[in-house]
């Protein structure tokens, strides 16, 4: 009986018939359960062959190993014998025993590679392509030389490679207000040992560096279960509870991004410095009034400045203390000020300080003299401020190739409008461009993104280009790798400087691979990509082949994820919600969807363990794709984590969305502006497939604005409901 990989999706507990292929010529032909592993049906046709002829000419089953086509069209030795039959999904129901032969790390290693990317790596031996040769031959060694390095790692270097730790933007703390520099306020930490119930809360302050909380927390545990010995600090790490994130190094607390809870039992106080363009009569004194607001409702008495002498650019440097601990102000409490104006008494003599004169002086030039007229100077940078840039006239464009020297040495950043008007088809102007480009000064990285448009492949150009990249810290690359990973599709050769670049810095940190791995394999169904990203993605799994295994873990999971939205479709156009419901639920409880789902890595998340799945949490939504609602516990006991599996949409929209709100907030936090975001996670994974986090207490745009409107039918039309929503909310 033959049948292709689609029947693998039925009933796991229904027998399938499969004809087995011994090394003596033996054929046999057994029922076998889909749930079964590989090694109980391997012992199976082991005792059924001793009752066939030619046994004894058979070896010990240790040497032998089942043979099958995968869906790749690949012939596939199963060398790990603990997968079930329906995962490994053979195309026709035929195992063959064969001898095991070769290198049987690197045809395992081969294989889970094949099955990870989505495609056969003897396609690319197939291609008989020069530069895909090339490209592998070359790549590998890179690769396995990064992985060596990377075990030679000692603590901390291996630490930040797999377990890397975020950083807020924020570069240091505010000189005022509660928490200031060193002299802030220390707030209370609970600090748990592990493998014991034993836990202290300390008092530390925001500037403490992990090692100083380190060292209190062993400090108290000596002093009191009196030990006469105190544990070494090297020998721990700080864990966040709850998640599989550790807090190292020598950066302050405060600037850890985790989830920290401050009681700051102090009187909230301001520092009143300077108003700018106050328009004020001669003779007066001015004086702040400021008050604490929720609503309409004052929290305590309003506080009064100082009184200073009248000015356009009057300053205070005044403290205001307000009668209320910061533990006690609401969050939606809004701080007001009043200024007012009083006339004095007594009129002072107007100042008579001199102002002093100032004005534009050309001064000495050091250096090289540019030999640009004024005249062509200011044109130059006339044209420079142009935006449109791509439309230069021909005068423009002599203008800019004469000067580009001058644009090297006063205007770098404009490197990408010098690019757009160099004549590459022009071997001398080419030269002189490379020239230039080797002593053009590094550009800020974001200004460098620019130069990875297809409208520059030059690879000189690129070279340059990653060269100002690598400034870029893993948190801001990881902020641009959706952008990096699409610049990869019109790179000119395989073997480019980003594509080295990234698989560099991927195999340098875990988390960034982990999300390069995804952004790549969701787009391996697309036949102008496929092989490049297979490539890469082959490169990245030969580096890192401990990560390999929990992508694969994760890569199952989503095939069962799949397999069951299939059914949840075709299912709720037969039966009613509650008895798909019941049926999805019955085959989650099954073995070979159980085992698959749970114990991984959130991919969503690399922080985070999905550890036992809450099957009678799940369901599936009333949308027309009927997505997942899928619900676990995680392995640190912590709470429950959700996570949506969509199949029929595509998800990379919802990420672009994502991602430039994150963007937003970081450059706001960059500015002292900390509007609590936190974008949820939401991540593609193949073809109109992916994961969505769920955001428990939430509601969905069209319920607020149903619940805001009068009517249904124009409910989508009406504007002020999300305004109202959020008025609701936030009450004054």
């Amino acid at each position: 009986m033959y049948f292709i990989l689609e029947n693998w999706e039925e009933e796991a507990s229904q027998d399938v018939q499969i004809d087995f292929l011994l090394p003596t010529g033996i054929y046999l032909n057994l029922s076998v359960s889909r749930n079964s592993t590989i090694e109980a049906i391997k012992e199976i046709v082991w005792n059924k062959a001793k009752t066939e002829p030619l046994f004894c000419a058979l070896n010990d089953p240790d040497n032998y190993v089942f043979m099958c086509i995968n869906h790749t069209a690949e012939r596939e030795e199963i060398e790990d014998e603990q997968r079930r039959l329906c995962d490994v999904r053979p195309f026709f129901c035929v195992l063959q025993l064969v001898g095991r032969e070769g290198n049987r790390i690197e045809k395992q290693i081969n294989s889970q590679i094949s099955l990870l990317i989505g495609k056969g790596l003897h396609e690319f031996h197939s291609l008989k392509n020069l530069e895909v040769n090339d490209f592998r031959t070359k790549i590998r060694p890179f690769c396995e030389e990064k992985a060596m390095d990377r075990q030679r790692l000692t603590w901390y270097p291996w630490m930040m490679c797999n377990y890397p730790f975020e950083l807020e933007p924020y570069p240091k703390l505010p000189e005022t207000g509660v928490l200031k520099s060193r002299s802030s306020k220390k707030f209370m930490v609970n600090v748990k040992f592990e493998n014991s119930d034993e836990s202290f809360t300390l008092q530390i302050s925001p500037q403490d560096v992990p090692l100083t909380l380190m060292q209190s927390a062993l400090k108290k545990r000596a002093m009191v279960f009196r030990e006469p010995k105190q544990d070494k600090v090297t020998d721990y790490v700080l864990k966040v509870n709850g998640r599989l994130e550790f807090i190292y190094g020598d950066y302050p607390l405060y600037q850890f991004k985790q989830d920290m809870s401050f009681t700051i039992e102090e009187p909230f106080q301001i520092h009143l410095l300077q108003a700018s363009k106050v328009n004020v009569d001669d003779g007066m004194t001015l004086i702040v009034q400021a008050g604490l607001f929720h609503g309409s409702e004052m929290l305590c008495k309003t506080v009064t400045s100082n009184d200073v002498q009248f000015s356009s650019e009057p300053a205070w440097d005044n403290k205001l203390v307000f009668d209320i601990n910061v533990s006690d102000l609401p969050r939606m409490t809004r701080l007001c000020f009043a200024l007012f104006g009083a006339v004095e008494r007594t009129k002072k003599p107007r100042s008579t300080k001199k102002k002093l004169k100032k004005a534009i002086i050309q001064m000495g030039m050091n250096g090289k003299v540019s030999r640009a007229s004024p005249e062509e100077l200011q044109k130059l940078k006339e044209v420079l401020e142009n935006k449109n840039y791509t439309e230069f006239f021909e005068d423009d464009k002599e203008l800019l190739w004469k000067l580009r020297s001058e644009i090297r040495e006063l205007y770098p950043e404009n490197l990408a409008k010098l690019l757009s008007i160099t004549k590459w088809n022009k071997q001398e102007d080419v030269a002189q461009m490379i020239y230039l480009l080797q002593n053009w000064p590094d550009l800020p990285p974001l200004h460098a993104l620019e130069l990875l448009d297809y409208t520059f492949p030059d690879r000189s150009v690129r070279a340059f280009t990653i060269r100002c990249l690598r400034k870029l810290s893993d948190d801001e690359l990881f902020q641009y790798l959706l952008q990096l990973v699409q610049v990869l599709k019109y790179e000119s050769y395989l073997d480019g400087d980003l594509t080295r670049f990234l698989l560099e810095r991927a195999l340098a940190n875990r988390k960034i691979g982990h999300f390069l791995f995804w952004h790549l394999r969701s787009e391996m169904h697309v036949p102008s990509v496929s092989f490049r990203f297979g490539l890469i993605l082959e490169a990245y799994c030969r580096g890192s082949t401990p990560h390999m295994k929990i992508l694969a873990k994760q890569n199952e999971a989503l095939n069962k994820m799949k397999s069951l939205t299939d059914f949840v479709k075709s299912s709720s156009q037969k039966t009613t919600k509650n008895i798909t419901k019941e049926v999805m639920q019955f085959y989650m409880k099954q073995d070979a969807y159980l085992e698959a789902l749970k114990d991984l890595v959130n991919p969503l998340n690399p922080n985070l363990i999905l550890s036992d799945l809450s099957v009678e949490k799940c369901k599936f939504m009333d949308s027309k794709m009927k997505p997942l609602w899928l619900v676990y516990s995680d392995s640190f006991q912590s709470g429950s984590i959700g996570i949506i599996f969509k199949n029929g949409d595509d998800l990379r929209q919802d990420m672009l969305t994502l991602q430039m709100i994150k963007l937003m907030d970081v450059l706001w936090k960059q500015e002292g502006l900390d509007l609590r975001m936190i974008p949820y996670g939401c991540l593609s994974t193949g073809y109109k497939t992916g994961l969505i986090e769920v955001v428990s207490d939430s509601d969905t745009i069209a319920n607020i604005q149903l619940n805001k409107s009068n009517m249904a039918a124009t409910a989508a039309f009406n504007k002020d409901a999300l305004l109202n929503w959020l008025k609701s909310k936030n009450p004054g």
